[in-house]
């Protein structure tokens, strides 16, 4: 199955351009066999969303993209945003108690200078400190292929699951129609619930797919099958 882990909608995504049934129609269009609504920091009410998808005869599935101190992270199987989320630890520990997952969104931002990554000991550097902050250390996976990022920066994501042997995924990153299905996960198994998201995304058995011009499948997959917890 093809699933986009990361799409933003308008109004609940207030930098998005896309209302939520232009991005349905759009992902389909596409040829996504599902959807994960991750809004900043908003969680969707689970009715309405499951109502979504009984009307559009297709599968949604609820997720986050929390903004943290140290980045940002797409987390599912929690349901509400709660005082103190700004911490990657604290989310790391909810995420923990509820048995749900996270990926780490664009591991390249704050880290990544392309200008700098010339030189080889400053793009070592780079790596290091980005799996060293505490955002890719809480996940189960790495965002390998961001659909909005560019083909150096998301050659440093996959960089980096390929260094530490972590499991890759793919979002689109959707925020106007032309981002919708420009990369996403695949999964061997048939997923048509949050739990079975949430307990393939802790197995690690997933792969992140390119799916427009420019865009390269990374190396064996993507990195690893290995996540920080076990499944």
């Amino acid at each position: 199955m093809l699933i986009d882990l990361h799409a933003h909608s308008y109004p609940n995504s207030d930098d998005s351009l896309l209302p939520i049934e232009e991005l349905i129609t759009e992902a389909k269009r596409a040829g996504l066999d599902g959807l994960c609504l991750t809004e900043h920091d908003r969680f969707w009410d689970t009715q309405n969303l499951q109502a979504l998808s009984r009307e559009f005869d297709f599968p949604l599935f609820p997720g986050c993209e929390v903004t943290t101190d140290e980045g940002h992270l797409l987390v599912f199987g929690l349901h509400e945003y709660v005082f103190g989320m700004h911490r990657s630890e604290f989310v790391r520990n909810l995420v923990h108690e509820a048995r749900g997952a996270i990926i780490a969104a664009h591991p390249y931002r704050r880290q990544f200078k392309q200008e700098e990554a010339q030189s080889e000991a400053t793009y070592e550097r780079m790596l290091t400190q980005a799996y060293q902050d505490q955002s890719l250390s809480s996940a189960h996976g790495v965002e390998a292929l961001n659909g909005r990022g560019s083909e150096e920066e998301n050659a440093f994501a996959q960089e980096i699951c390929a260094r530490y042997s972590l499991a890759g995924a793919g979002g689109s990153d959707a925020h106007r129609p032309g981002d919708v299905g420009s990369c996403a996960t695949r999964f061997p198994e048939p997923v048509h619930t949050l739990e079975a998201l949430v307990k393939a995304l802790r197995s690690g058995l997933f792969q992140p797919v390119p799916r427009k011009a420019g865009q390269h499948p990374p190396p064996n997959g993507g990195g690893g099958v290995r996540s920080i917890y076990p499944a």
